[in-house]
């Protein structure tokens, strides 16, 4: 790689770390001519797939699109940008493990719902009544409804433990 401060074209690597949860990779780099340090970061860039509209059209997923619909159902509510971030990336690897060249948009508006009902329950509801449509307010209502029906986050993550401690329990002993 060549050298940002004096253009020589070797640099060496003297250092390099995992970073964002093992998805990039840091690496310190010093030139060997001038000895300038700096720091470089490698990500793997992979093929997003397109999105099929309602009207069937295709385009290029967009994150700043899926950001801004997350954001403004998000707007004045206790969400952290921290948590919106984790939401999108979700989604956005539910994206990239669907191997499809196109994936229609109401599976991602249901992945981001499945983030958003766990973010904030408001957040949620206004994401749903625009990307649902809702008419009138009985359309609110039934959606309302749905969700107090549901199991809440933490309510699913312990159902999750004792699923995983009933199948670890079942589990032959070796020895």
């Amino acid at each position: 790689m060549q050298c940002p401060f004096c253009k020589a074209p070797d640099t060496r690597v003297i250092d390099s770390r995992l970073a964002e949860d093992g998805t990039q990779v840091r690496r310190r780099r010093q030139c060997e001519r001038c000895d300038g340090r700096y720091t470089t970061f490698e990500k793997a860039q992979l093929q997003m797939p397109n999105i099929v509209k309602r009207s069937g059209d295709p385009e290029p997923y967009a994150e700043d699109k899926l950001r801004r619909g997350i954001e403004s159902a998000c707007y004045k509510r206790l969400v952290t940008a921290e948590q919106m971030d984790h939401a999108i990336e979700s989604v956005e690897r539910k994206l990239r493990a669907s191997t499809e060249r196109e994936v229609p948009s109401r599976l991602v508006g249901e992945w981001v719902m499945e983030e958003l009902r766990d973010l904030d329950h408001v957040a949620y509801v206004r994401f749903a009544s625009i990307y649902r449509r809702f008419e009138d307010v009985n359309a609110f209502r039934e959606e309302i409804e749905k969700l107090q029906k549901m199991p809440t986050a933490e309510q699913r993550r312990s159902q999750m433990s004792l699923i995983e401690a009933e199948a670890s329990a079942a589990k032959p002993k070796k020895g």
